[in-house]
């Protein structure tokens, strides 16, 4: 969860920034950052709480709409490339919908899910969980290696492709990582 003490339906970028850090200027870097990676910051206007975005990824899997890497993909170009608000119900039910959910009944059963906070306890459980094991402590994120694996390699922050290869040919065994 990017911060659970965001505002429940979410909150203009620029004004969260100013509440939080003072300036938005941290942003820039990322940005800039990002689309060297192909990840587009277009059109970001909003600050999301995230939780209802978490039980939509729960749902879309749970019932086989689509992969979580997918659900997250299409909540990242809503949020930062189309400007939406990920923290609302009805957005969140439109991607669904983008993702393969078909007929009304389905789109009915996703909005009370999400209403009712369906599989809230289960994320936020999850959430804890990898505070706790991992000591996730911001997003995004990255944990590298198996949950059987003696030391799987955990790390935070916007990263690029080399700090990957570099995990992945310690992993593999190669000298020359």
């Amino acid at each position: 969860m990017i911060d659970p003490g965001t505002h429940k339906e979410g909150e203009g970028v620029e004004a969260y920034c100013r509440r939080r850090w003072g300036g938005s200027g941290w942003t820039r870097h990322l940005i800039q950052e990002g689309t060297k990676d192909g990840a587009r910051f277009g059109d970001w206007k909003w600050w999301p709480h995230t939780l209802k975005a978490h039980q939509l990824v729960q749902y879309c899997d749970q019932k086989g709409v689509a992969s979580t890497d997918k659900v997250n993909q299409f909540l990242f170009q809503a949020e930062y490339e189309r400007g939406e608000n990920i923290s609302n119900i009805d957005t969140l039910v439109e991607i669904g919908q983008s993702l393969g959910l078909e007929g009304d009944e389905r789109k009915r059963e996703l909005k009370d899910y999400l209403t009712d906070d369906g599989g809230k306890e289960q994320v936020m459980q999850e959430i804890n969980t990898g505070r706790r094991r991992y000591r996730i402590s911001g997003v995004p994120f990255f944990i590298v290696g198996t949950e059987s694996s003696e030391r799987p390699y955990g790390f935070s922050g916007a990263q690029g492709s080399e700090t990957f290869l570099e995990v992945f040919r310690e992993l593999a065994g190669d000298d020359e990582a």
